[in-house]
């Protein structure tokens, strides 16, 4: 796994290896009206159960032709109230779907689309879409302005660097986000709209061979005080004679500094599950030398077969010193996971699959519309 900060590597990267992915991720949060959003670009839905079935279909000789990235493409987009869903929507499908220069930094999957403004150092975000599982429709304009970049490359020396094509690619650590969403209940026919002013945040993920034969687990997340930025990434590998990959990057807002520390020392405690989530630790330690690290993943946002998302809470020490307690979102994502049949059918409940008629799918969105129409 490589890291890069480099803002010409943000372009699509038409990767054509069988099982291969690309998605661009975009949160933002405004704590003062307790709303946060997630947009995903996808060419090549990793987490797809259709893209996986595929993929393992063909890896068996079960099928001749190999699974393309293009026609899996998708787009997701998630909205938190209060801690609470109000939008949960994944759609993918085919290549025709989706479009990209290739050379600018620009994305679109049907109408939901953003490229990046260079005179403005500003991602510009249009969302548009319809979701009549939930009767909900979406519109939103954003706008990500780049407040912070680093600079900052790391080549991962397992296997003396003769590892598979996989990075992650450091766009915005922070933004400042403004913009509107609307959000249309079509069972209630009421428009809510939400002016928003928000601390933002842009990464970029791809890989040339599916994410579940390379990374076993895999812990990230970002937090913010008014002193400190901070973003960290843990990565344990399928392959255990490779060193799991941790750092951290912090940013010293009164000094403008940004120091980054890896090579880290890493300990998971407090493991849990859900009903159908994985096995995940709720505490973390990150330590080397005069830094240590806690991280306590404390309020569940999102779950799922293989993915779960939590508002957590840092603190850390540096020079010995404790330097007070961060709020942010953490991630964790087990990838294999999704090579189990019965998950896989899960799993299908939650994506909308141009063309595909699903069972899962409609009756999961009848309950949870029907659930939704009782709350105020």
């Amino acid at each position: 796994m490589n890291i890069s900060t480099e803002l010409e590597q943000d372009v699509w990267h038409d990767l054509k290896e069988p099982g291969s992915y690309e998605w661009w991720y975009f949160d933002a949060e405004d704590e003062e009206q307790g709303i946060s959003l997630v947009c995903i670009w996808f060419a090549g839905f990793a987490f797809s159960p259709y893209y996986m079935q595929h993929y393992l279909d063909w890896q068996r000789n079960s099928r001749q032709d190999a699974p393309q990235a293009l026609e899996y493409a998708g787009f997701s987009f998630q909205l938190y109230r209060n801690g609470r869903e109000i939008v949960n929507f994944i759609k993918e499908g085919p290549e025709h779907l989706f479009q990209s220069s290739g050379s600018d930094i620009d994305v679109s999957f049907e109408n939901n689309r953003f490229h990046y403004d260079s005179a403005s150092s500003t991602y510009v975000l249009d969302i548009d879409f319809d979701y009549p599982a939930r009767r909900q429709q979406v519109n939103a304009q954003l706008r990500f302005h780049a407040l912070r970049r680093f600079s900052y490359t790391k080549h991962d020396n397992n296997n003396n660097g003769h590892v598979p094509h996989h990075q992650w690619l450091l766009g915005v650590p922070r933004a400042g986000v403004q913009g509107t969403v609307n959000l249309t209940d079509t069972l209630r026919r009421r428009t809510s709209t939400w002016t928003i002013s928000a601390r933002g945040y842009h990464d970029h993920n791809l890989g040339a061979m599916p994410v579940h034969e390379y990374i076993d687990k895999w812990y990230w997340g970002r937090a913010y005080s008014p002193k400190y930025d901070l973003i960290y990434y843990v990565i344990y590998f399928r392959n255990n004679g490779y060193r799991p990959l941790a750092i951290t990057m912090l940013h010293d807002n009164e000094n403008d500094r940004f120091m980054v520390h890896d090579e880290l020392d890493v300990r998971e405690s407090a493991f849990t599950r859900g009903l159908f989530a994985p096995v995940h630790s709720r505490a973390l330690n990150f330590s080397r030398g005069d830094f240590d690290i806690d991280i306590s993943q404390d309020r569940v946002l999102d779950t799922g077969p293989f993915y779960l998302r939590f508002g957590s809470s840092i603190s850390f020490r540096l020079d010995g010193e404790h330097q007070g307690e961060l709020r942010g979102i953490s991630e964790f994502l087990k990838p294999g996971r999704l090579q189990s049949p019965v998950l896989r059918f899960f799993t299908r409940s939650r994506v909308w699959r141009e063309g595909e008629r699903s069972f899962m799918y409609d009756r999961y969105n009848f309950i949870k519309t029907y659930f939704n129409w009782f709350k105020p």
